[in-house]
């Protein structure tokens, strides 16, 4: 499995990422610690060596203790540190469903030394402004990064949910080594991004590369999800999103057939094949899904295929969490 470079950075990375999240946030209840901390270390014992986490991913536990992704991530992969490539992020704090955006330079400056002391690291390989804040230039985000790589804290940074002119002007200041945005089958509003990542030379780090689990199949429209799982509330899981999508799953679902191939193994296949920069970081919780999702860096499709897929695509409008 070829791995891929992070933008002009010397990291490189397997095709397929672990986003870490869902261990801790957004998808009910936490995962038990010392659980969610084996499960981490069995994916990189299978491959994985990039993982995504946040400061901002906690959760509470049934016991009504605060789960920090984190600590979790840090603690698991503490005995192979040097062999694996982190990312996490600053500047968002949830407020229920909203988000607070700070990327003031002392806020940052302040949430790096936290980051730092919860993954148990002396350094943090990626570290992402997590969304645009509109009250701060990027020209003052990226003069902060500056700092950080100056002083061996961080070895590269980025920008998630990032737009040209941001990423332009921060990219000016100090070089961006990779957007993470939601990019997939049903999200691909961020396409418009590609020749700018490629004059630039900046990965594009796809989260949500399956719709939030949708584009895997394996759910239904009579699935319940816990109320702090955030894909109760999400437009694709409703009997509507279903019923316009299922024309596209079946289509899916052929070609997955076609190649002894999942059909969440060929919505990631689709876009390693479309551009040798994006890196999905699906997540899951589930070690046999983490194992799953690895394996789509070794399915392969043909432009003819990817054709027929873009082509439908084209012809259809999906409902989809964050749909422009």
């Amino acid at each position: 499995m070829k791995k891929r470079q992070l933008g002009k950075s010397n990291l490189f990375v397997n095709p397929v990422g672990l986003g870490c999240m869902g261990f801790s946030h957004a998808y009910g209840t936490p995962t038990e610690k010392s659980e969610a901390k084996k499960i981490i270390r069995e994916a990189f014992d299978y491959g994985y060596d990039f993982f995504d986490t946040a400061e901002c991913y906690t959760g509470l536990n049934s016991d009504g203790s605060t789960s920090y992704n984190e600590e979790i991530v840090g603690k698991a992969l503490k005995s192979v540190r040097e062999k694996v490539i982190i990312a996490t992020k600053f500047g968002v704090q949830h407020l229920g469903t909203l988000l607070k955006m700070d990327s003031s330079p002392e806020t940052v400056k302040k949430a790096v030394e936290g980051s730092l002391k919860r993954l148990g690291t002396d350094y943090i390989d990626l570290y992402y402004q997590h969304r645009i804040d509109p009250k701060v230039s990027p020209e003052d985000v990226a003069s902060v990064m500056n700092e950080l790589i100056n002083d061996g804290k961080i070895r590269a940074w980025g920008i998630s949910e990032a737009d040209e002119e941001y990423l332009r002007r921060a990219n000016n200041i100090c070089p961006v080594t990779a957007i993470q945005n939601r990019y997939s089958m049903m999200a691909r509003w961020h396409e418009n991004l590609f020749p700018v990542l490629e004059e630039l030379n900046i990965a594009f780090v796809a989260f949500s590369p399956m719709g939030n689990g949708f584009l895997s199949g394996k759910y239904k429209p009579s699935d319940n999800f816990e109320s702090s799982d955030f894909r109760s509330f999400m437009p694709q899981y409703t009997k509507e999103g279903f019923a316009k999508a299922q024309e596209f799953l079946r289509l899916l679902e052929q070609i997955a057939e076609s190649k002894n191939a999942t059909m969440g193994q060929i919505s990631m296949s689709w876009m390693l094949c479309k551009k040798p920069y994006i890196i999905p970081i699906p997540g899951s919780r589930k070690i046999e899904r983490i194992k799953e999702n690895f394996e789509a860096g070794k399915v392969l499709l043909t432009q003819q295929e990817i054709n027929i897929l873009d082509e439908k695509l084209n012809s259809m409008k999906f409902l989809i969490f964050g749909g422009h």
